[in-house]
Formats: structure tokens, sequence, C-alpha cells
């Protein structure tokens, strides 16, 4: 590299970098930092800089990217001796492609790589959704939009809350699933159909538009598995029959939609004919028009947004052993991602990822490879750390630790109104190396979670990973569970990663709202074989409220769940209250975790209770909910 005019010239890449900036200021030809300021560098991004400038405080750049690209080629990242900063000002940052990193972004000598919002947490907004604009009426209340995009979007954000989908039934408010439909068994001999749904006379209205046999097709949404209330999947429909009473799906669900308890709850979305609530919207993707109805009945100063991205953030080394490591985000918000055109939760038989693995029956337990992401994903990294993070209004899960991640800290952040888990680390296959692991989730914030995804959310789902820490948290308000830590029951523990995980001073709130044989807190499949030792510990964890929607047909919601497998954890501390089944309820091997001071055995001292330390601390930097 040579100095030239106050630019340094990027020899190897071919480009004209600007000078590095120290403390603030920039060093160009002839400047001789001091050892302190050569190690430690900052640079300055805002929505209003400009590229083209320096990178300082006075003359910022304007992206991300840019500031990542002139680390990347200046290697200025390779020999740190103090964490290297990239200064964000207040402002909303438009995101129009996801920002990666990758190995090359790395910190070093044990000093990171830091992305802040300069000018306090949240300050710095990165937006995934773009203005829709134009409104005129149509009729009814409803108005319409032209929505010139080359692909279709799956949420919609109105004044900086989730809309719903038209749908019928209607939604009874904006916190509840319910009310629902039951399907129910058209034919004796297709019980076990999982893409064939029957449907009660006058359920479904043969008036209704559903543009079935198109491109762009109604869906249900539906707890697949008759009375189970487990999982629920969003599926297009792809034709009719009101002789037969049934609904043939695209694609297969879940589960079937009939066994002994009865038929499966569902819900008919995604038609013009079905927009008629206040709040609903519609998009007609083939016309390129946006559907809307205002509470109010007017669109004035009504801000209407479309989600164009699912992921904000990635952050992804090559392989497990050439990892991203020691990047942080820090203070930012992200907000307003995308949903999927559909889901459903894993592979429907053993062995159909089409991989061989050493146990094909966990393809039934881990993400379809399309579902793997989240509004700031990790994959194969170490020592990443996210802190002071504001998520909200997401398409899908906030955070994803998908596979090789360990050492990653989430802390400190609120994460508000998402699509499905508010933070879930998939470990990967059983058996096949331990790679995810050692994770911390401290002083979070975690509530509505699972308003797309209601079947299986949870605030914080850990997977086959150990020994990870989640203290000081609070899950408020969701379907189904608040912590969960999962493998499978058929594991044997030498190659079950699920050990050792660690939970303290939680709080769980206001969930199992819409699902059965659940619970706040749950675990399945983590030791499966004696001795049950515990090596996972629970302790100074607060339940209250595990109630379900009454048109919930499944076992009732208790407030500790040990299912199977739910074995080797050590409970100390525990308070459950407010629930609809019993407040424990353990692993059908018989008892295999232990306890001292449990609200549900006798003698329990309320007086050890740390209630001044359960949930976030004080030093939480966001106004709690």
């Amino acid at each position: 590299m040579s100095t030239r005019s106050g630019l340094i010239v990027g020899a190897a890449v071919g480009l004209l970098v600007p000078g590095l900036v120290l403390g603030g200021s920039a060093i160009g030809a002839g400047a001789a930092p001091t050892a302190e300021q050569a190690g430690c560098l900052s640079f300055w991004v805002s929505p209003n800089g400009d590229d083209s400038a320096i990178g300082t405080e006075a003359r910022p750049w304007q992206t991300v990217e840019h500031a990542r690209d002139t680390i990347r080629a200046r290697s200025l990242n390779q020999h740190l001796s103090c964490d290297l900063v990239v200064n964000l000002r207040a402002g909303t940052y438009q995101v129009e492609k996801t920002i990666t990193f990758d190995d090359r972004d790395s910190g070093s000598n044990g000093h990171q790589v830091v992305y802040r919002s300069a000018d306090g947490p949240g300050k710095a907004v990165f937006e995934a959704a773009a203005d829709v604009t134009g409104w005129t009426p149509y009729k009814d209340g409803i108005f319409k939009a032209p929505v010139d995009v080359s692909q279709p979007f799956y949420t919609l954000y109105v004044d900086g809350k989730r809309a719903t989908t038209a749908r019928f039934p209607n939604r009874r408010s904006d916190d509840e699933w319910a009310p629902y439909l039951r399907s129910i068994l058209f034919d004796p001999t297709k019980e076990a159909v999982r893409d064939q749904l029957g449907f009660n006379t006058g359920d479904i209205d043969p008036s209704w538009d559903l543009r079935l046999g198109t491109s762009w097709p109604a869906q249900v949404t539906v707890w697949s598995g008759g009375s189970w209330s487990w999982f629920t999947d969003t599926i297009p429909m792809l034709d009719i029959n009101f002789t037969k009473r049934r609904t043939t799906l695209v694609s297969p669900a879940r589960y079937g939609f009939i066994n002994s308890g009865g038929g499966s709850r569902y819900f008919v979305q995604n038609s013009l004919s079905l927009l008629d609530q206040a709040g609903e919207y519609y998009l007609d993707y083939p016309a390129k028009t946006l559907y809307y109805k205002p509470a109010g009945g007017t669109m004035d100063g009504v801000r209407v947004q479309r989600p164009e991205l699912t992921q904000v953030f990635s952050l992804a080394g090559a392989s497990s052993s050439r990892r991203l490591e020691n990047l942080s985000l820090d203070g930012l918000t992200v907000q307003h991602t995308d949903f999927m055109e559909w889901y459903r939760y894993g592979w429907n038989g053993t062995g159909d990822s089409g991989f061989k693995h050493k146990y094909p029956k966990y393809d039934t337990q881990i993400e379809l490879p399309r579902n793997r992401w989240g509004a700031i994903t990790l994959t194969n990294t170490r020592g990443v750390r996210l802190t002071r993070l504001h998520i909200q209004q997401t398409g899908f899960t906030a955070i994803e630790l998908l596979f090789a991640n360990e050492r990653t800290t989430v802390s400190d952040s609120l994460l508000e109104h998402i699509g499905n888990d508010g933070i879930k680390v998939e470990g990967g296959w059983p058996g096949e190396g331990d790679l995810a692991h050692g994770n911390t989730f401290t002083n979070n914030y975690i509530h509505h979670i699972g308003e797309l995804v209601p079947g299986d959310s949870a605030g914080v789902e850990i997977m086959n990973s150990g020994r990870n820490e989640i203290s000081h948290t609070v899950v408020e308000h969701g379907a189904r569970y608040g912590i969960s830590i999962e493998s499978r029951p058929e594991i044997p523990n030498e190659d079950n990663y699920t050990s050792g995980n660690t939970v303290h001073h939680v709080r769980l709130s206001h969930l199992a709202k819409d699902s059965g044989d659940t619970g706040p807190f749950y675990a399945y499949g983590v030791r499966n074989q004696p001795p049950y030792t515990p090596d996972a510990a629970v302790s100074q964890l607060i339940i209250d409220d595990a109630n379900a929607d009454p048109s919930m047909p499944d076992s009732k919601p208790f407030g500790v769940h040990m299912d199977f497998g739910g074995c080797g954890f050590a409970f100390s501390d525990v308070k459950v209250t407010n629930t609809e089944s019993d407040p424990y309820h353990g692993p059908s091997a018989g008892p295999c975790d232990t306890f001292a001071n449990v609200s549900w055995e006798p003698g329990f001292d309320d007086s050890r209770m740390q209630y001044d330390r359960i949930g976030v601390l004080p030093s939480f930097p966001y106004e709690k909910p």
C-alpha cells in the first residue's frame, strides 16, 4: 500500500480507499499515528452520508456495506489491539438487500469489529419495508393502491404494526389467533391424508373467489394433527370439491387433519372475498394491487409498509472450520421483515431430507432448509455479540443461530411482535459433531411471539445444542412455549448434544395461549437413557398464566412440561401459578429430574425467590412493555 494526496490506495483490490479514521479524524499522507491510534480505528456512517466521503464523524459514509468493504480491502481488522468501531448515526437505513458479513470480517487478537448505534440504543434503524402510497377508495370502506413489485410479500405493516391477512373466521382481537373452523373426516379411508382437508357445509362459501388452480390461491392456516395442537402449517389451496366437502392443498401438512379427538382447527385466508374487517389486507399479486381496510374509514395519516426482505443481516463463516469470529452488532433496530409463501415444520418422514444421517428420524425435528433464517441469521460463527438490539415486527424468527455457532452473546435486547421464535438455536443433526454450544442469552425482553407461526413458537428455542445459558429474561405472550429445549427421544446420550443448559432468573408469562400438551417451560429428548444425573439446571424461574383458548381441544397446558426424554434437570426455586393443568408434568420414564424448593411440592419457601433479580435487570436499555 502507498499513500497519495491524502488517500490510501488499495492496490491489491484496485480501489481508492479513504484515509483511516483514528479517534474521529482522518489520517492521510504523511500522518504518523501513535501506536494506540494505529490499533484503535473508528469510522462513521450516516443515512445522510456519502460513500465517496472519508468516513469521519464530519464526513461520514452512507452505508454499512461500504464500511465493511473498506475494512476488508485494507485488512484493517487483521491485527487489532483493541476493538474496531463503526459508528452508525441515528436515522433510517433502508435495506434493499441483505447485509452480509463473512469470515473476512472477523475481529482478531480477541478484539471485536463493532457496528454500533452511536446515538444510543435503537436509534440506528434498519428498515426492511417500503412505503405503499397512491391509495384510492375501493368499496365498503376498503382502499386499494398499486404495488409495482417483482415478487409477492406475505405480511404487511400499518403504522408500525402487523396487519392481518384477510381471513375467515375473523380474528377476535390482535392478540389472539382464534376463532377457528374445525375439519371433518370427509372419507373414512382418508384419515391419515395430509394434503386433503374436509370441511363442514357452510364453512367455505362457494361464492368466495379463492383463485384455486392459479399461482396466487387462498391458503389455510391449520393446527394439523386433528385434536393435537402442536404445530401450525400455512399452505396454499389447490382445489375444492363442495360435494365431497374437501379441499386439496398444494403441499402436505405436518400431520393429517383428523384423529380420535376430532378435527384440526383452521382458518382460510388470502382472498379479497374475505376482506371485511378493519385491519385486514389482501395482496392481489397478479394484478399488482394491495387492498386494505383502515379502522378510521380513511387512509389519511395512515402509513402502510410492505416488506422487501426476510433477512436484514446474515453473519456467516464459510464452514464450521472457517468461522466468522468476534463481530458485534450493538444498539441497532431491525424491523419489518417478510414471511414466506407457505410454511410447515420439518420433513414429514424419516430420511425425507434426502441426505444420509446417522439419525434420519431427526429429519422430522429440524426446520426445512427454506425456513432456516431470521431477521438476523448466524451461521458458522464464534464469539459474535448481539447487544442492545431492538428487533420488532418480523415475518419469521428474530435471531437464528443456524448449525455451527458457539460463544454467541445476545443481551440487553428487546424482541417484540415476532412472526415465529424470538431466538432459535438450530444445532444440526445429532451424532455428527457438537458444533453449537456455549452461547449466552441474557437480559432480554421477548414478547408477542409466534404471530404468524403460533405452533411450536418459543421465546428461546434450543435444538440439539448444549452448555448454553439463558438468564435475566422475560418471555410474554405466545401460543406455545416460552423456553423450549429439544432433541429427539431415540438419540442415545453420547450423540445428544442438548445437555448442560442453564436457565436462571427468568419470568415466563401469558404463554401456551393457543396450544396443548405443552408448557411455558418445555423439554423433549434431552436425556434419553440413564443415568439421569442432572447436568442441566433451572433456578429462580417464575411461570404465570398458562391457559389456552377455549377452542383448543388437546390436553391443557402445564407450567413445566418435561416430555419424553425431558430428563437430567435440577430444578430449584421455581414458582408456577395460574396454569390450566398441573404446574409440573414429568416424563413417562418416571422421576428423572431433581427438585429443591419448587412450588408444586410441599414446603415451598417463597422467601427464597429473588424477585428483584428475576427478569431483566435495571440496566435494561429500553422501556419495558
